[in-house]
Formats: C-alpha cells, structure tokens, sequence
C-alpha cells in the first residue's frame, strides 16, 4: 500500500486477498486467478495459520472455504469480528445446505459462493471489496 501526498494509505492501493482453503487445487487455481486480475494473494492451508495472522491493514478482502478440516470460516470469520477486524469476507463452499448458507450470511459477508464457481462470480465482489472501505457485511 502506498501512501498518497497527505501520508495517508490509498484504499484502491490494496491489493492483497487473503485465502483458506484445506484443498490444494482450490488454492492453486484461486492463487493464479487472483495473479491474474493483480492480486496479490496470501494462501493458508489451515485454520491454525490463518489465526495467527496479525496483518490484515493492507487485505482488500478475506476468502474463506467454510468447511475445513481443522475448522470452520464461519468461525475464523466470527474471530474476527471479535478481533475488531473489518475486512470483507467471501465465502466459499461445496455445501449447498441452506442452513449452512444463513449461517454464512448471518455472520457478515460480502458473497456466498458455491463450488465450483467461475471467475466472474469471485471478482465482482472482489471488485467491490476493494471500492468500500467498511464493506465487511454488506451482501
């Protein structure tokens, strides 16, 4: 992120997405995508990762697989808001319960998707994201 004349970080600057998935293939084509479109991405295989990252100034957006072997995003999403972290949040999910979909939406996000999904489905709100500074729960 770089700073504009007044010192003060630009907002369309950021361009790192952080992403947690336990699924390699997921990861890879997610990384590439995101490389694609001058993202930069930060990819975490586990929850446990994922909780200790501390840096989340410079993340235009959270990408979040909801099921997860070592846990779940609703949770690591639900960590930080308690945090006092404000980021925006994607979902992603191979489960289409609708259960599953209120509970994503309840906890604030800013797109619900289910795999498989194709590109455009994951840069429009990416896109947003990266507009609107408090976009965090705003489906």
């Amino acid at each position: 992120m770089s700073p504009d004349n007044s010192g003060i970080s630009c907002l369309q600057d950021r361009n790192l997405v952080l992403v947690v998935d336990d699924d390699p293939g997921i990861l890879a084509g997610l990384e590439w995508l995101l490389k694609l479109h001058a993202y930069e991405p930060v990819l975490f295989f586990i929850c446990r990762g994922f909780k200790n990252h501390t840096d989340f100034e410079q993340a235009v957006c959270v990408i979040l697989d909801i099921n997860l072997n070592d846990g779940s995003g609703i949770d690591l999403r639900h960590r930080l808001k308690a945090a006092g972290v404000s980021v925006p949040v994607i979902y992603m999910t191979g489960n289409d319960d609708p259960a599953v979909r209120e509970a994503a939406l309840a906890s604030g996000c800013i797109a619900f998707l289910t795999k498989p999904f194709s590109a455009q489905e994951l840069m429009e709100p990416l896109k947003r994201a990266g507009r609107h500074p408090n976009s965090g729960d705003a489906l």
